[in-house]
């Protein structure tokens, strides 16, 4: 009953667009914390707050939301094509800039780590190295994105 009615709600409307965004970011984060997990063989929850991994959720979030709003609206609609630009500078973001941020890090903690004798407290500690994304990484997010917003809308719908 409870299912139903929330199904009811959501449909076909903005409610179904945050919720497929949202969910698609959310179940990509677990997915990231057990492929982690299974490669390692370690558990960490930090996984579920970093940025960088396998799949990109970043994408997966923007994909979802953009192919959610292009089933709603149209994929020759305004809206659609919004999201759409919105998700490729997202997506571009994820593999470019944050990406060549993360490998400066790892140049500074490297150069850091020798000047200062490997005691990286004295400068404050290390900098984030795992900030974007590969050009894979971020292609198998926007897949999985697309994929959770048709199944989620055939689920809502149907």
């Amino acid at each position: 009953m409870f299912l139903e009615t929330f199904k009811q709600v959501i449909a076909n409307n903005g409610y179904e667009v945050l919720a497929c965004g949202l969910l698609a970011a959310l179940t990509g984060q677990i997915i990231k914390f057990i492929l982690f997990t299974a490669k390692t063989k370690k558990i960490n929850f930090k996984i579920f707050t970093t940025t960088g991994g396998m799949p990109s959720t970043h994408s997966a979030g923007v994909m979802a939301l953009s192919t959610i709003i292009g089933i709603l609206s149209g994929f020759d609609s305004i809206e659609f094509a919004i999201a759409f630009g919105y998700a490729l500078v997202i997506m571009y973001d994820a593999a470019g800039l944050r990406r060549a941020a993360g490998k400066t890090a790892a140049s500074l903690n490297k150069m850091m780590e020798e000047f200062y004798n490997h005691d990286l407290r004295a400068v404050g500690g290390k900098l984030k190295e795992l900030l974007g994304h590969t050009p894979f990484e971020v292609f198998v997010g926007a897949i999985y994105g697309i994929t959770f917003a048709y199944i989620f809308h055939s689920y809502i719908v149907g």
